[in-house]
């Protein structure tokens, strides 16, 4: 039997394990954190569930449903019927919403466009005619990649507000980079295959559990059944080929295994097998950077917000969740607020985020005059995501490296999606078939060789 290491415990791990151990092979699983699920876990705060960060996933992400399924967790989701964000501006209490009608895609926004209650009528219709070309991009040349999409709106003559009330809803929450950093191949992935393909695609879905019962704990218990063995606070110090097969040395111990996946963040996998070919050349986790994101947790004592999340417009604010169910509060309100590329946020003092956070919320949700504030406290992500700036794709390895029965894995590596929880799970997924799929040589036969 086939002895396979993982090492990192997120979802590309948790994937990689989980198709291993399905394939007949004899897993362990190391992860250095007390839990599974890397960036999408929960902590418990006086008596209350609180996710380190707020995940959605879209119907288009086959992979990560696929995951859910395979875990026995996909009851634990709620997946809307039919794509309805709603808008809510920091200066007029209105309510919009970006809903989806029956037409195909891209045509299935239209309505929505039309009555956009924050764009003038020439935006509107510029906004259709981005989307077209938008929707015409080719994600996988090099020149898409490395052209920023800021300067692609500004070539088709996208104006500030259009671009603040419409991209960047979507587009600063998926990529973690504004428009101006960031590449046009990614973000034009995110639209094609969310919003401008198929009009089904971008359906909202999230967790009705906290993130560690829907991963961590659901995986602990599907590679428990599946044979794999689960190690957690195993700290791995290097990984190194001998004779054919890979030393992994962890907690000071040294085993030996004929494959493994390196499924952790691009500065770790550099550290821990800094000799591997991965095809990227020296220095790609520098490379890549990182972008971070924070989480704002506010605790009321009524309810404030009467959908499951609001985008805000005109306003520092950007997404809104009420997260009150899922934490077992059974009193007032519990809102998160996620803050993608927050690099002027993170440093910031939880103090100084109140100061500054707490009336914008109460400009975008009216009922927040009658309310009191029971806590708030700051969760912050310092390397969420890779960077995802023009050129990044270069510095983006395949799951497949240049070792026999060695893999890597996560959402930082070519995956054709951004930094997400569907391409942490293709990763995962791909680096386990890539060494399934592998012809392996004894050491008998490369000696002979």
């Amino acid at each position: 039997m086939t002895r396979a290491a993982v090492i990192g415990g997120g979802l590309a791990g948790i994937t990689a394990a989980i198709g291993l151990a399905d394939a007949g092979c004899d897993v362990t699983l190391l992860e250095r954190q007390a839990h599974l699920g890397g960036l999408t876990h929960s902590f418990e705060r006086d008596g209350m569930w609180v996710d380190n960060g707020q995940h959605v996933f879209l119907r288009c992400c086959t992979a990560y449903r696929s995951l859910l399924q395979r875990l026995g967790v996909a009851h634990l989701v709620t997946m809307q019927d039919r794509l309805d964000i709603p808008m809510r501006s920091g200066r007029r209490a209105t309510t919009g919403h970006l809903r989806r009608n029956g037409l195909p895609a891209p045509m299935h926004l239209a309505g929505s466009l039309a009555r956009h209650p924050w764009l003038p009528v020439p935006d509107r219709v510029r906004a259709g005619k981005i989307a077209l070309a938008l929707a015409a991009v080719d994600t996988a040349s090099a020149a898409s990649d490395e052209t920023s999409f800021g300067d692609w709106l500004d070539a088709h003559h996208c104006s500030r507000r259009l671009r603040e009330n419409l991209w960047d809803v979507v587009g600063l929450a998926t990529l973690n980079v504004r428009a101006d950093e960031c590449s046009l191949a990614l973000a034009a992935t995110v639209f094609q295959l969310g919003l401008l393909t198929d009009r089904t695609a971008g359906d909202i879905g999230w967790s009705d559990v906290p993130l560690s019962q829907l991963h961590g704990d659901a995986a602990v218990r599907a590679l428990g059944a599946a044979g794999a063995e689960v190690r957690v606070r195993a700290k791995v110090e290097r990984v190194t080929p001998a004779s054919g097969r890979w030393v992994v040395q962890a907690d000071g111990v040294d085993t030996e295994y004929d494959q493994a996946v390196l499924a952790v963040p691009p500065d770790v996998t550099e550290r821990l097998a800094p000799w591997a070919d991965l095809g990227v050349g020296p220095g790609y986790a520098a490379r890549l950077g990182s972008s971070p994101i924070v989480n704002l947790h506010v605790l009321l004592d009524r309810v404030v917000l009467d959908t499951p999340f609001v985008v805000a417009l005109d306003s520092p604010l950007q997404w809104v969740f009420d997260r009150t169910g899922q934490s077992g509060v059974r009193r007032g309100q519990y809102l998160a607020v996620s803050l993608s590329g927050a690099d002027e946020v993170l440093p910031r003092t939880a103090a100084q985020l109140r100061e500054i956070y707490l009336p914008e919320l109460r400009r975008l949700l009216p009922m927040m005059d009658w309310a009191h504030v029971l806590d708030f406290f700051v969760t912050r992500e310092p390397r969420a995501t890779f960077r995802a700036t023009p050129g990044t794709a270069a510095y983006r390895p395949t799951q497949r490296t240049g070792h026999v029965g060695l893999a890597v894995a996560g959402a930082w590596t070519a995956t054709g999606w951004p930094a997400t929880m569907e391409g942490a799970v293709r990763s995962g997924r791909d680096a386990a078939a890539a060494l399934l799929q592998e012809t392996r040589r004894s050491p008998r036969d490369e000696v002979a060789a």
